[in-house]
């Protein structure tokens, strides 16, 4: 479920096998793991530096995220007060996901 998860936003698959899968978005890439603990995921953030954050997000809002995959609605992005601009999305196993725009 993960892998579909996060093509709807746009990830594009740069390899896959039985074993793995490589999710690229906006030059960010991370292989998400075939194991789950609960307590782990929900205690865990990741954030994701990309280039356009704006061009990003309409990705995200446009992607059936919620109703798809039952997750929390994601939360557009808006200055934050350590000087980013950040939206929040969370993943299916419940890792809080921080999109927000690079500075390079």
């Amino acid at each position: 479920m993960s892998r579909r998860f996060y093509q709807e936003p746009g990830f594009a698959s740069s390899f896959e096998d039985a074993q793995i899968a490589i999710l690229t978005l906006d030059g960010f890439s991370f292989i998400p793991r075939n194991f789950h603990v609960k307590e782990f995921a929900e205690n865990r953030m990741i954030q994701l530096l990309v280039h356009h954050v704006d061009r990003c997000w309409r990705r995200v809002s446009s992607a059936r995220l919620v109703a798809t995959f039952g997750v929390s609605a994601p939360r557009a992005p808006a200055p934050r007060s350590w000087g980013m601009r950040v939206g929040f999305m969370f993943d299916p196993s419940g890792v809080l996901w921080h999109v927000a725009e690079s500075a390079s």
